[in-house]
């Protein structure tokens, strides 16, 4: 049975290796060229890879291997998993998975392609934040934060009939809606995440709540309104999902001279993590059409390991840099002997939590000291603020996850409820921001990973408490540190070097929770991110 089974990997693989290089290579062009041919191309490409794990004669020879009981090899087992899952999702009407396929390539290419209009001028991402982060007059603010949900009205039919398509698939195959069905498939019980984000709220409530308060009072006085007048483009993130400056010390400042991509290329480097391979293939800086947020790709899993950007030398982009290239480090340093299935990381919340560790440090005054150079007046009020921003990046995007979370939850439970209603009482119950009045809009459907990275965002905050455990074991186990103690990792090669042996090397050889026991001696738990953050 185990040799029939290596075998059917083999075909399958000598298939889907190939093809899954060409999507990618293609996904990767799109996103850089914006043009509507490149984005037809990789649905084309990704229908045609969706349509092999839709053969329902080879799907009922991998459950065969599985209900057999006769796969006892490790390596075996984890890549009959593997296959089990993608085959299943896949069992679905051919014209549906084409439905499917098409609508969310058509929403994504008009996401990464929209560009909104202020006063008549089209105007970027980017653009819209730097006046959220600067402007002090609160029309302009607002004209602002509206124009970043322009978006909304125009894909909010569309990503509702993809929700439902996406239910629709799901019931096919016996799950009670698509949400469930991907915690399932990506090897998590929905019950239990549900559990631990209750847990998590619980336990940040009171905390934010004084936080929040703390930065109402601080903006207010900027912006000469009562602090009751605060709104949601009183905050320099649209989603509200980010710090806002208001702290003394821009930290921006330190990085305007600098280059942040050599600044990251030398810290890493200096990890033992090179990353020279990974900046070669990517596109870090912005042009027309291209989408405007950053994200890495393993294009063929032997090494061509890119990442998306959209440069700018602030602490944004800083963080941003370090977040993408945690993910490209993981992807590049996996195992090459390993088989093609296993050559990916364990779960995609384990390489959210690297690239979330590394993020980190751009508000960590030991790393901003070695890499950057801080003046010697400012050196212990820094060492104070950014352990305080820290916290407050870590408990307002816990609350702001909290909405994603239960809102997709729900969201694929009933589409048919008054949704822009639904959302705007979890952002006032979670992040204690109020409805502007009279607004009665699609603001859910501005969140371009509703389309691109359904049922995806609890990972963010599984990646996060992940993240907090692995601190915590580097700091006691590997330095041999206080876990107190501010340290940045710069030149610190042991670092790199357990990064690489512990949680890269491995690749999906295990179950996820059995990769954080390999990796940390215990599963998976939110303990060291209450005791870091909370």
């Amino acid at each position: 049975m185990e040799k029939a089974l290596r075998e059917f990997i083999n075909r399958h693989v000598s298939v889907v290796e190939p093809l899954s290089k060409e999507m990618n290579l293609s996904f990767w062009k799109a996103s850089v060229s914006g043009k509507k041919e490149d984005y037809d191309r990789t649905a084309s490409l990704e229908l045609k890879l969706r349509q092999i794990y839709a053969n329902r004669e080879e799907f009922v020879q991998v459950k065969s291997f599985k209900d057999s009981g006769q796969i006892h090899d490790s390596l075996l087992k984890r890549q009959l998993t593997i296959l089990f899952n993608a085959y299943l999702e896949n069992q679905i009407d051919e014209i549906l998975m084409k439905q499917i396929v098409a609508l969310s390539n058509e929403i994504e290419n008009t996401f990464n392609t929209f560009r909104a209009d202020l006063d008549g001028k089209q105007i970027t991402n980017n653009q819209i934040v730097d006046i959220l982060r600067h402007s002090t007059d609160s029309g302009i603010r607002k004209k602002a934060w509206e124009a970043s949900k322009q978006i909304g009205p125009i894909v909010q039919e569309k990503l509702l009939k993809l929700v439902k398509l996406r239910n629709q698939a799901a019931q096919q195959l016996g799950f009670e809606n698509f949400y469930t069905m991907s915690m399932i498939l990506s090897e998590q019980e929905p019950s239990a995440i549900e559990a631990l984000f209750k847990d998590l709220a619980g336990q940040t409530d009171v905390l934010f709540r004084e936080l929040k308060q703390k930065i109402d009072e601080k903006l207010a006085v900027r912006y000469g309104i009562p602090v009751n007048e605060m709104q949601a483009w009183h905050y320099e993130d649209p989603f509200f999902q980010e710090v806002p400056h208001i702290s003394e010390i821009n930290f921006s400042q330190f990085f305007e001279d600098q280059d942040v991509i050599k600044l990251a290329r030398n810290f890493y480097s200096g990890i033992r993590l090179p990353v020279a391979a990974i900046l070669k293939n990517s596109d870090l800086y912005e042009k027309q059409g291209k989408d405007q947020h950053a994200f890495c790709i393993d294009i063929d899993r032997k090494g061509d390991v890119r990442v998306l950007a959209n440069v700018k030398n602030d602490e944004y982009w800083m963080s941003t840099m370090l977040h993408e290239l945690g993910h490209g480090v993981y992807d590049y340093y996996i195992d090459r002997d390993l088989p093609f299935l296993l050559r990916t990381h364990a779960h995609i919340f384990a390489t959210e939590a690297v690239a979330m560790f590394f993020g980190r440090l751009s508000h960590n005054a030991d790393w901003l000291e070695k890499m950057v150079g801080i003046p010697e007046n400012l050196k212990s009020k820094i060492h104070a603020e950014t352990q305080e921003i820290q916290r407050l990046q870590q408990i307002l995007f816990s609350r702001w996850a909290q909405v994603m979370v239960n809102f997709e939850r729900e969201l694929y439970r009933d589409p048919e409820q008054d949704l822009n209603n639904l959302w705007w009482q979890l952002v006032e119950k979670f992040q204690l921001v109020q409805i502007p009045e009279g607004r009665n809009a699609p603001d859910w459907a501005t969140k371009v990973h509703i389309c691109s990275a359904p049922v995806y965002y609890h990972n963010y905050q599984l990646g996060e408490l992940m993240a907090s455990q692995v601190h915590n074991f580097i700091m006691t186990k590997v330095l041999n540190l206080p876990v107190k103690e501010t340290v940045g990792f710069v030149q610190m090669p042991e670092v790199g070097d357990y990064f690489r042996e512990k949680i890269f090397f491995v690749g999906a050889r295990y179950h996820w929770d059995d990769l954080l026991k390999f990796a940390t001696g215990e599963s998976l738990t939110p303990k060291y991110f209450v005791q870091q953050f909370v």
